[in-house]
């Protein structure tokens, strides 16, 4: 008889719980649905690609050869934070384990009364002062962490959560907001440059007969009517996403300069009308340091192994050191105790 093959190991990425996509072997991850990501990299792509062809070789003779350098730079600095932002695990925290959530289980049950009423789910932490809520997530079975939130799109539990952003194809949150942030502020001055750039080309092809005179030539009559009105589609585009991309800019230079984020900022949570004791106590009250903290603080290393081998005999990882116990099964010391710990360490 023929030995039975040895079945492959497999990788954590495999049987991730999360309804995500993995890309190289689990090194790349995104959302399960990224058809809206597609569109956002194509309309960069196609659009920045017309103008390099059409609107470039004009303005460069024209006027200056630093205009295709500068719309380089810039085009190549919003491909790599777009793809930095979508491909990157955005601060997921893995579940917990069968064995963690039953001892979390039972203590939680320590903690009710001889009442039928069953305990609460959440838990009280102090952080700079402020006292913080923790709430239990009943899919990955532990207490979230502060600025901690599950996404119901990509179904995991995400550090410092921003908010899901299907035109990045990904969650937005602690290892990934710096670089969303630079993406959408970069994209901003480069729709802009290049709105201005067809403006001009559009002014000088137009200046003997007019714009709209020369936008009603033929091909016969006008030699660079393919140029023209290829610039005309660029202006339209560009004039129709260059404002929701500066007000969203805006909006997040102002959650940086507050250290806030976008799921805080819609929930009201830290809202000064509700007075002084719902201020926010991740603010360092001041703008540049708020700054500094949120686009240049220390990079996060990924708290899911998603390269580790699965055990082929019972399905338990094979490289469990890379991953970290669930928020609040700690063994050695109370369940208070370490979700205090845990909270200020991640706010640090």
């Amino acid at each position: 008889a023929v030995p039975p093959r040895p079945r492959r190991p497999r990788r954590k990425w495999e049987v991730f719980p999360g309804r995500n996509r993995f890309f190289c072997g689990g090194r790349l991850m995104l959302a399960r649905h990224s058809g809206v990501f597609v569109l956002t990299l194509g309309l960069i792509l196609v659009t920045s690609g017309l103008f390099f062809a059409f609107d470039c070789p004009f303005l460069a003779t024209h006027l200056t050869l630093a205009i295709p350098i500068i719309a380089a730079v810039l085009f190549f600095f919003v491909i790599s934070c777009l793809l930095q932002t979508s491909f990157r695990d955005p601060g997921i925290l893995p579940r917990a384990t069968p064995s963690e959530a039953a001892d979390l289980e039972k203590r939680i049950d320590s903690l009710g009364t001889s009442t039928y009423r069953p305990p609460a789910r959440t838990m009280e932490v102090v952080i700079n002062k402020y006292v913080v809520k923790l709430k239990y997530c009943y899919t990955c079975k532990m207490f979230r962490p502060p600025r901690t939130s599950h996404c119901s799109v990509c179904d995991n539990c995400v550090e410092r959560f921003d908010h899901h952003c299907p035109w990045v194809g990904n969650c937005v949150g602690k290892r990934n907001y710096r670089y969303f942030y630079a993406f959408i502020l970069s994209l901003s001055f480069l729709t802009a440059f290049i709105f201005a750039c067809v403006v001009t080309h559009l002014t000088l092809r137009s200046q003997r007969d007019g714009f709209l005179a020369t936008l009603k030539m033929t091909p016969a009559r006008y030699p660079y009517f393919l140029d023209f009105h290829v610039t005309v589609l660029e202006l339209v585009v560009c004039f129709f996403s260059v404002w929701s991309i500066l007000g969203l800019s805006g909006f997040h230079t102002y959650l940086v300069a507050s250290n806030l984020t976008t799921n805080e900022d819609i929930k009201g949570s830290w809202s000064n009308k509700r007075g002084s004791e719902f201020a926010n106590p991740y603010s360092h009250k001041s703008i540049l340091t708020n700054c500094c903290a949120v686009l240049c603080g220390p990079f996060h290393p990924s708290l899911i192994d998603r390269r580790g081998f699965i055990q082929p005999d019972n399905g338990t990882p094979s490289s469990p050191k890379s991953e970290i116990p669930s928020f609040g099964a700690k063994t050695d010391t109370s369940m208070e105790d370490a979700c205090q710990d845990f909270a200020i360490s991640c706010t640090a």
